[in-house]
């Protein structure tokens, strides 16, 4: 073969590449809180920790983390509290002086643990106390600002362990909102299917195929999600492990991010305080669902079934603030493109609002 033709072959050669880091340990289960030490021991990650929890929290799981870990390695502790990014500066001053780092809690703490351990390039664990949001596992952190929530890079756990007897003896409410962001992930995909169409956005079949698939297990089993019951801990539990594995796969919080989520965030903005993110992921997804023509009633029901709200009123948000954030998803990460971002006009958002939340 001549110079040129071997030149030519060279130049077909596949050259993608691509970085994803997944959890090397998963621990599910009851009281398996108790094997944090042997996970810690296998991973080898250092001699001293940073253990980040909540005033809350502290109590329910991160004092006996702390003494489970003391006899094996020097323990710092953090209570994640106050200004957020106030916050994460401190953890990330900790984290720097620890080998790795520990989030013992709910969102807020578990997205604190992996900014500060992402910012310090250390290794971070997540100990869920609350299965209320897929952030357990996944490479992103939401942070509180002035101007509504941002999204960050951040470490991905390099090991889980949820304790299904914490995580059930949590409020009702917080496993009802971790539903409800798994179930979101139905309109997600259906955006980022979307803008792949009309915008030619790259798309990971395997990414979406999980998210899918994830959503689906949710959305069929409702009927199974009851107040203070293991088993539903961990159902939700795993669906929610898998939706971060599915953000790890894409590289970007797409597969269970969409219209349904900027409409959350819009949300945040205008109505603070008012419902769990979670909550309002769903209550996007009713009428992003409408929007993409597809079974909005039956996302609907299997809200309620699980015991999550589906209206605005429900979380104390009315009719007209819902529309302004309708319309103001298409400001929130305007290079993501979704149905909502499709020219919604406020006549038609009132009219949608009235009719899919009020029936």
């Amino acid at each position: 073969m001549s110079a040129d033709g071997i030149n030519l072959l060279r130049t077909k050669v596949f050259d993608k590449s691509k970085w994803m880091q997944l959890p090397r340990d998963v621990v599910i289960g009851h009281d398996v809180l108790e094997q944090i030490p042997a996970v810690c021991e296998d991973l080898t990650l250092g001699e001293s920790v940073l253990i980040i929890s909540g005033d809350q929290t502290r109590d329910v799981a991160g004092k006996r983390v702390e003494t489970l870990l003391s006899g094996f390695y020097d323990v710092a502790t953090l209570t994640a509290g106050g200004d957020p990014l106030e916050t994460i500066k401190k953890a990330e001053a900790a984290a720097v002086e620890a080998g790795f780092v520990i989030g013992v809690g709910g969102g807020r703490v578990i997205d604190t643990a992996k900014i500060a351990a992402y910012n310090a390039d250390r290794h971070f664990i997540s100990v869920p106390t609350a299965a209320s949001h897929d952030g357990i596992a996944s490479s992103r952190a939401s942070v509180p600002t002035a101007d509504g929530n941002v999204s960050l890079a951040a470490e991905p756990p390099i090991a889980v362990i949820a304790d299904t007897g914490i995580i059930a003896s949590a409020p009702h409410r917080l496993l009802a909102s971790g539903c409800a962001d798994i179930i979101a992930n139905h309109t997600a995909i259906l955006d980022w299917e979307l803008s792949h169409r009309l915008r030619g956005e790259p798309i990971s079949e395997y990414a979406l195929t999980l998210s899918r698939m994830t959503a689906e297990i949710l959305f069929r089993n409702a009927d199974l999600i009851k107040p203070h019951s293991e088993e539903s801990a961990w159902i939700v539990t795993k669906a929610l492990f898998s939706s971060g594995v599915a953000m790890s796969i894409a590289g970007s919080s797409r597969p269970a991010s969409g219209g349904e989520h900027k409409f959350a965030h819009a949300l945040d903005r205008l109505a603070p305080n008012m419902g769990l993110h979670g909550e309002k992921c769903g209550i996007g997804t009713i009428i992003t669902m409408y929007l993409h023509g597809g079974d909005w009633k039956a996302i609907r029901d299997s809200l309620r079934k699980i015991g999550a709200p589906t209206t605005p009123a429900e979380i104390g948000v009315d009719d007209e603030t819902a529309v302004e954030a309708l319309l103001a998803a298409r400001t929130i990460r305007p290079e993501r493109f979704t149905i909502l971002d499709m020219g919604l006009t406020r006549e038609s958002a009132r009219s949608l609002v009235k009719m899919l939340y009020r029936e």
